[in-house]
This record gives structure tokens, sequence and C-alpha cells, in this order.
């Protein structure tokens, strides 16, 4: 790390922190909300690049939060929880997907409705009476606005508000968002043009300040809308479902969202969302994408959150905005695998709210396919509102002097010749001793959201780098006092200090140690997740390689599916004819093959889905992480690397959990086909109750395997090894 960096990253965090004041405390914002986001990334990629420049009080570590110190606080009855987002219709079959694993035998039916881009509020109401309001705050403690609510047309004092609405109950919290209807803020600012007043630029900064006023007078003066969309706490009733909910709120007298619709299933939803695409423009309010709910409540309840967000709603955004720019140069990056990596340096763009500077080119061969030249007129997309990406050039625009995007030959940090290994995309330094390759690794590995080695920061990495003592993560463990003590800086102290770090870390649990691998996708609860499935690091290595291996023996084949043999079993895992759909994937290519080959391939995609099932079957994995888990695991270095940490002395295995004593104690169990009632999570937890355990191949020391629908080359093996071959019934009968 340089000074210059540490020095950056410094004054991004005071002025970030600055301009935070004065949008969410004082509403008076003096930078644009893209000024402000360019601001911030810049502060992300140092922090990425450089973790040991992450303080406590950087804006990134900040969770949202409107609070103001100007109001009084009032701990929320119910966190007031964030979403999670989807940006495409397949984000969505997935998201429903993994619902579906959780909660097999709810109604997936759905309720769409409009995501409002305002301020969220919360209205208390005892006795039908209104008591107090909230905003979300930090989503478990708001401020209290509660004068200021009064004055607001559409928040009933009193509910119901017509006769014929039901009883009030005792207690009801709902919660809504305030936000200016469209004309209303075209009505404000013409206002303020006639008094000769600065025209308010954002309309959702300028709700959440009026409605955060110390004189609720002066928001009694702004023609401020609220809708309620949700209830969070009612006394003395129980809802079956999200849509019902709405049409109570409704009955009460609250303004509900009149576009909400109830959706049969996810085809529905995807049909309502091109509804929305094609009339956003024309509706009285902002907003921002299209909140769907899974409308059975008790299922939703059941679903719980992961992280910060609720299991069973998602925010869909818009497809992107697009703009178009000059090329300017293309840099070319290294990662931590050696992967080189395109980025567009841009004649800056404003796209989306946020002004672009530099974009993804996605890799070399796109490049070349699209015909990208540097001084191109070229169209920037941000996909999802986040990530800027550059979709292609527009070719009537260009003068003749543009010129051709050269494949970089060799790597921009260590020199080393590029290559491009057989039937893959991306290029790659095959130097794993390549400086940037090290450094990018050890950084992240030793950063807090790692190991969190205490005393070993950015720039003494780059000097152990730089002395070639440190050639990958394994090597901190092999430093020696008499190394530490040579190296500039460093005295007897500090180097026992270190030592004593680097000792004390060797403890850490082996899901803390996969966390800080930096594998893509694989974060603190993904790696408990797979700890616990994969009591060893070795177990999910053997399950890699195995499905690389069968990968490659369908590539042989099909030379084109290299690297998508593994998604088209996942994609058709859980279809009722796997084998038609595994076809139609590798067609025209299985058509042309022997009816011997076609067998072979049939085969190789049963036992990859089969080997995949113990990953893809885990709640909240994915095909793209499956991917990233097998194309690290399965890397020939990674086991070196693995190798060398459990000679270490780290711990690359959990502690085994005490003996469980029952009916099914010291039996071996293998899992095959879909059972009629039970999940394989749930099978393999009953086997694990009992004192059994679940094994991903069949072996001679297993007992007994468990078969279901569509059961693999597993149950057929089996009975070749004379093991007996068992159905869910009796199963359970064991137990």
């Amino acid at each position: 790390m340089t000074a210059s960096a540490e020095q950056r990253a410094e004054e991004l965090r005071n002025v970030l922190n600055q301009h935070n004041h004065r949008y969410y405390v004082l509403h008076d914002p003096i930078i644009s909300d893209a000024e402000f986001d360019r601001l911030y990334e810049e502060l992300q990629v140092l922090e990425a690049r450089y973790p040991d420049l992450i303080t406590l009080d950087s804006p990134t570590q900040r969770t949202g939060s409107d609070l103001s110190p100007a109001f009084a606080k009032v701990r929320h009855d119910r966190p007031i929880l964030s979403l999670a987002k989807a940006f495409d219709a397949n984000e969505l079959y997935a998201w429903e997907e993994r619902n579906r694993k959780l909660e097999p035998n709810a109604s997936f039916r759905y309720t769409v409705e409009p995501k409002y881009d305002g301020l969220s509020i919360v209205l208390r109401y005892e006795d039908g009476l209104l008591v107090q309001a909230a905003t979300r705050g930090n989503g478990e403690i708001g401020d209290v606005i509660t004068h200021n609510a009064r004055t607001l047309p559409t928040i009933p004092l009193r509910i119901p508000v017509a006769n014929g609405g039901g009883a009030a109950p005792a207690v009801l919290v709902v919660r809504g968002e305030v936000l200016f209807l469209k004309e209303a803020f075209k009505a404000l600012n013409r206002a303020r043009v006639a008094a000769d007043l600065p025209l308010y630029a954002n309309a959702r900064n300028t709700a959440s300040g009026s409605l955060k006023q110390k004189d609720a007078s002066k928001t009694a003066e702004r023609d401020l809308t609220a809708f309620v969309y949700d209830v969070l706490i009612v006394e003395g009733r129980a809802f079956p479902s999200r849509y019902d909910q709405l049409t109570y709120v409704r009955e009460l007298g609250f303004l509900a969202p009149a576009e909400a619709i109830l959706c049969a299933d996810m085809d529905s939803v995807i049909e309502r969302l091109a509804w929305w695409s094609d009339n956003r423009d024309g509706l009285p309010f902002e907003i921002d994408g299209v909140v769907i709910k899974l409308d059975d409540l008790p299922a939703a309840e059941r679903l719980g959150v992961v992280g910060k967000d609720p299991r069973a709603v998602i925010a869909y955004k818009f497809p992107s905005s697009e703009e178009t720019t000059t090329l300017l140069d293309v840099q070319h990056q290294v990662g931590r695998s050696g992967r080189i990596t395109p980025t567009a340096v841009l004649d800056p763009v404003f796209v989306g709210g946020v002004t672009i500077t530099h974009a993804s080119l996605h890799n070399y061969e796109q490049i070349a396919a699209l015909d990208i030249r540097l001084g191109d007129t070229v169209i920037v997309k941000r996909s999802g509102d986040v990530i800027p990406y550059v979709t292609g050039p527009v070719v009537s625009a260009r003068t003749g002097e543009e010129r051709i995007v050269g494949l970089p030959q060799q790597c921009p940090v260590s020199g080393d010749a590029l290559v491009r290994p057989p039937g893959m995309v991306d290029i790659y330094c095959p130097n794993a001793l390549c400086p940037e390759r090290i450094f990018r690794g050890v950084v992240f590995f030793a950063s807090r959201g790692g190991m969190n080695i205490e005393g070993l920061g950015p720039q003494t990495l780059q000097l152990l780098i730089q002395e070639g003592l440190l050639k990958d993560e394994a090597d901190l463990f092999t430093l020696s006092m008499e190394q530490l003590e040579s190296l500039e800086g460093f005295g007897e102290k500090k180097a026992r200090g270190l030592l004593a770090s680097l000792e004390e870390v060797k403890s850490r649990p082996p899901e803390q140690l996969l966390t800080s691998l930096g594998i893509p996708g694989i974060g603190e609860t993904v790696a408990k997740l797979l700890i616990k499935a994969f009591p060893d690091l070795n177990e999910l290595r053997h399950v890699a390689e195995r499905l690389a291996e069968l990968e490659g023996t369908v590539a042989a084949i099909v030379p084109r599916v290299t690297r998508e043999a593994l998604e088209i079993a996942m994609r058709y895992a859980r279809v009722k004819d796997p084998a038609a759909g595994i076809q139609r994937a590798l067609s025209p290519e299985f058509e042309a093959c022997t009816e011997d080959e076609q067998q072979a391939l049939l085969d190789d995609m049963t036992r990859l889905q089969e080997h995949v099932a113990p990953l893809y079957d885990l709640e909240g994995v994915g095909p793209t992480l499956v991917r990233q888990i097998v194309s690290w695991f399965s890397d020939a270095g990674n086991g070196v690397l693995l190798d060398k940490l459990r000679a270490a002395g780290l711990q690359l295995q959990r502690e085994p959990a005490a003996q469980t004593v029952g009916a099914l104690n010291g039996l071996s169990f293998v899992l095959t086909g879909t059972l009629p009632t039970l999940s394989r999570a749930e099978a393999k937890a009953l086997i694990e109750k009992h004192g059994g355990s679940v094994k991903s191949s069949v072996s001679k020391k297993t007992h007994y395997v468990v078969a279901g629908g569509n059961p693999g080359s597993k149950a057929t093996k089996a009975k070749a090894l004379e093991i007996p071959v068992i159905t869910e019934e009796e199963l359970r009968a064991l137990t």
C-alpha cells in the first residue's frame, strides 16, 4: 500500500462523511448523487485493494440509516428490513427455487407491488388512534415524527376512517412510504421559481427533509402522500395472505397501492413485470422497481431472514439505463487467480444516476467479437444500476481513426507471457509467484474479513513479497524470527508479536479459513454452510475434482461444453425427464454422435448430477456458486495450498461432534433420486439424528442406498455391490 492510497482513503472518508451529514441530517446536499457515488466507489475500490484502510468510521461500513439527532428515538417492534434484489427473470426463478427447497408445501402465489422511491414510515395505532409515527432509521431504531405525520391527509388519525370498515384492533402497526407525487413535486418547484428560490433536484430527499422538519407546520405546507403496504403487528387477527393484508388496510382507510395484484405463479409475475416496464413513466409517483412477495404469510414467516433480507420478499430492479461515450483506453488488471481482466477507461458519462469513468469489458474474446476499438463511441450500461459495462460500439460514429484493442502478450506486473488454457475464454498470468497475484491473495487472507492477523498490514506483506519470503498464504506460517528481524522496520518485539499472531490463527475454525481464501461467492454464511456439509475441506476438494473430471469426459465428446456441462447438469437436475433436456442442451452435437457416445454422454451427465447434488442441494447454493467452488477446489495449485496450510497446522477439518447414539449408529447411507416427502437435506438430518452418516458416493463401506424417483447410477452400483437399496418408507422403519 502506498502513502498516497492511505492519504486518499482518509480524504474520501472525511468528504463522504460530511456529505452524508448534509444529506441525511441537514437535508441540504451540495453535490449530486452521481458525484457522491463516484467518491464512494473510489473508496470501495481502495478498501478492496488495501483492506487495512478500512476503518470503523468509513462510510462503507455504515448500514442504511436516516436517523437524525434532532428527533427522539424508538425501537421498532419488528425489524424494518431491507430487500434482496433481482435484475432478470432467471434470478426470480432462482429465488423461488431456493424458497421451494425450504417450504416445498407452500402456496407459491405472489403479490406484486410498486417499489416506491420515498421514505419508509412506521405507524402505530392503539384502539384505533394514531399514537406514534417513526422513520425506518437503521432498521432497528427510528426517529419519532408523530406530529409531522399527523399533518399528512393520507395518514388516518383514527381507524377505521369510514363506517363499515370493521372494528379497530387494540394494536396495529403498519409500514408505508411517504413521497411526493410527480405533480406535487413539480408544483413545489414552480412555487420556488415564483419565490426566486433554488429548485429541489431530488424528490426523495425533499420528501425526507419535509417529513423531518422540527416545525410540523412546515411539513403541513408540503403536499406529501403516504402509501401503506405492510402490516407488521395486528392484535386479534391473523392473515393467511399478504393480499388479504392489503385489502384489510384499504378497508380501514389507508391509501394502499392500487396497482398491486395477486399472481398465481412466477410465470404470471414475469408477465406483470412487462406491464410495469411499459407503464412506469405514466404512474403518478416515482418507482425504482417492483416488490414481489410470497403471498402465503405463514410460509413467509417460517422462511425467515438471511443476512438482512427476508427470504420471502424480493425487489425486482428495472433493466439498466444506457448512454454513449468514448473509449479512451483499456487497462489490463491482474487478479489473484492470475486472470487478466480488461477494463474500459471512458470519457466520464452520467448513467443511471452515477458518473462512469471505468467499465467492464468482460473478456478479450468479447472485445474481438463485438469489434470494440480504442477511440470508439461505445454504449455503456449499468447492470441493475450497479455494475457498468460496455455492450458494444456505435459503428456508424467511426471516423476511421479508431484502433484495434490488442490482446496483451505479457503480464503487466510480472512480465510473464500470458496463456489461455484450453477451452477457456480468459487469459492468465501463469506465474503463481507474480507479485500482484500473491499480494491480492494474502492481503485478503490476512484482512479482518479473512483470518484477521494482527500486525500484518499491506505494507508488511509487500515487504515480505519483495524479499522473497512470501509466495502464497501458507508461507506466512513458515516465517522465522531470524527472517523477520532482518527486515527493515522489524525489531525483536514486532517480530515476536507477528509470530504470536500467526500462531494464534492456527486454531481458527475451518469456516474462517475457507472464508479467507477469497473464493468468489463464499463469505462467512456460505462457509459455515459448506463446512457443516463437508466437515473436512479435503472432502469438498475431492467432490470438486470428481466433477471437473466428469466435465472433462463430456467435453472430450462435445468440446463446446468444456465449462458448461456442469451447468447443464444442474439446470435439468429437478425436472421429470432430465435426459430429454440434456439432449436438447447438447444438440446438435448429440445427434451427430454414435449410439455408444450418446449413452456415454447421458451416463456422464447423470453422474455429474449425482455428484453435484450434495452441493446444489444446500440452501442458498446455486449454479454460479457451485461453479466457483468446483473451479477453485479442482485447481491443482489450490490443492497444493491446502496441503501446505494443513501441514502448517491450520484447521481444515471441523472438530467431530459427540457421537450420536441411535438406531442407525455406525451405518453409512447414500441418497439418490427424488424422495416422496423428504428433501435430501431432511433425509440427511433424519439419518444423522439417529446416528447414521450420509456419503456422496457408493462404496463397499456403504450400508444402504436410499432411492427415490429417477435413481441414477448410484442405485445401479449398489446392486452390483449387493448393497441394499431401500425406499424412504423403509428408511423411516429403520429409525
